[in-house]
């Protein structure tokens, strides 16, 4: 305990770390609150919102203002999921690709163009949500005007969000998009425990003790998952320059098991809805039908959690083939005078590297389909939907990656000033990309 307080006081006896957390605090701070300002012409009170599948998930990514008809209701998904397209389009066109290579002025015209895409996103899902969640028993005026008016105000709120995640990541401890949505899932976490812990009653005092245990072991396995590498040993020839020696230094090539992060159960989450949405069209001419609607609407059936876990795998290899390309790096590699021991520059490494990945993706896309069907199994369990939640899937991956980046963060000012890290053994690795950009 003594050793946790000093190393408190180490962290603000740093002026630029202490001012850094304090800004990030401010700026969370704002983001909850304005989570809470409700649009123009909504009685909140006559919102009847289900928090089952895709809806439920962007409403824990938002802290509830989804659900609440707030002006943050999209909060910054439109904005990763034009990030998401944009990233995409960079490994699909040469002309993303080129510009990507430009440097800090390409960085700067595809920051541009992604935050033109996320006030295009912004329009489609606005409209979307207004004419589909918001009934027209809660609202005050016109159903005309609301959508006009509260389009402009959605728009606003998500740029005003994506310039607090830029603040947090400018003036802050960093990674301030990532932040956002940790926050808004975090807010709901308390609500959850007490939830659960009224649900128990005085009498399963125990069983809810044994869930917070199980917790807390779920939380080590997904900071496991996520912090798990395979580490490729690469050597560098020796150049002589001049009278020295330069290079023959031996590093490491790091590869994720889990390269995809949490992208494989958002895509595969957003697919969800279809088989019930296809079976619902024929429900009435067909019994088999309908069974299949009631079946893939209900999140603990064993055929969904199958066809779920499923997408997941075949997302994650997908995703991993995507955003990791073994034959750039390989290219990078030779340009480098780096090399893999035993193995010979240019196509074999890149074949090497390719092998590698597929045998570690495999028990990496498993984990992640447990993970992610986690909270299935903590329903059928008994849990309140909002503790289970907690379990596993998108919310605690985003969780214990930012929290682990956060810690990162901090580990680097601490050591940079020669105190002692935060961990008293080994380093926090954190991630090498962020959640959902």
């Amino acid at each position: 305990m003594k050793r946790f307080i000093d190393t408190i006081k180490n962290i603000f006896s740093i002026e630029e770390l202490r001012t850094r957390i304090l800004n990030t605090l401010l700026f969370i701070t704002i983001f909850r609150l304005g989570s809470f300002v409700v649009l123009p012409g909504v009685e909140p009170d006559r919102m009847n919102f289900a928090s089952q599948g895709l809806l439920g998930l962007l409403d824990t990514f938002v802290g509830g203002a989804f659900s609440k008809a707030s002006v943050f209701a999209l909060g910054i998904m439109p904005y990763i999921s034009a990030s998401i397209a944009i990233q995409l389009l960079t490994m699909a066109l040469p002309y993303f690709q080129k510009m990507q290579k430009e440097g800090e002025s390409g960085r700067k015209k595809l920051n541009q163009i992604t935050r033109v895409l996320t006030i295009v996103v912004t329009l489609a899902q606005g409209l979307t949500y207004l004419n589909t969640t918001v009934p027209d028993e809660a609202l005050l005026v016109s159903r005309g005007i609301f959508t006009v008016s509260s389009i402009f105000v959605l728009i606003a709120g998500t740029m005003f969000c994506v310039w607090l995640g830029e603040r947090i990541t400018d003036k802050g401890v960093g990674n301030g998009i990532s932040m956002l949505i940790m926050i808004g899932i975090v807010s709901r976490f308390p609500g959850a425990i007490i939830q659960e812990f009224s649900s128990r009653g005085s009498g399963q005092i125990l069983i809810f003790v044994l869930e917070i245990v199980a917790l807390y072991f779920v939380i080590m396995g997904a900071v496991m998952l996520t912090q798990a590498v395979r580490r490729v040993p690469i050597q560098y020839a020796k150049q002589v320059v001049g009278n020295r020696v330069m290079g023959g230094q031996r590093q490491y090539l790091p590869l994720k098991v889990n390269a995809a992060g949490v992208m494989p159960i958002i895509f595969a989450q957003a697919l969800m809805f279809i088989p019930s949405l296809i079976a619902s069209l024929f429900a009435e001419q067909s019994d088999f039908a309908s069974n299949v609607a009631t079946i893939f609407a209900n999140y603990t059936t064993w055929q969904y959690n199958l066809l779920f876990a499923s997408l997941i795998i075949i997302f994650t290899f997908f995703y991993t083939a995507i955003s990791v390309n073994p034959q750039q790096i390989a290219d990078d590699m030779k340009r480098g005078g780096g090399f893999i021991p035993g193995v010979k520059p240019g196509q074999q490494t890149s074949d090497y590297i390719s092998s590698i990945l597929d045998r570690i993706t495999f028990p990496g896309a498993i984990m992640l389909a447990v993970v992610s069907i986690l909270p299935a199994v903590a329903s059928l369990l008994g849990m309140t939907t909002e503790f289970a939640q907690f379990f596993g899937g998108t919310s605690l991956l985003i969780m214990v990656g930012v929290v682990l980046d956060t810690l990162q963060q901090i580990e680097s000012y601490l050591l940079m000033r020669r105190y002692e890290g935060l961990m008293k053994s080994g380093r926090v690795k954190g991630r090498t990309e962020s959640v959902a950009v």
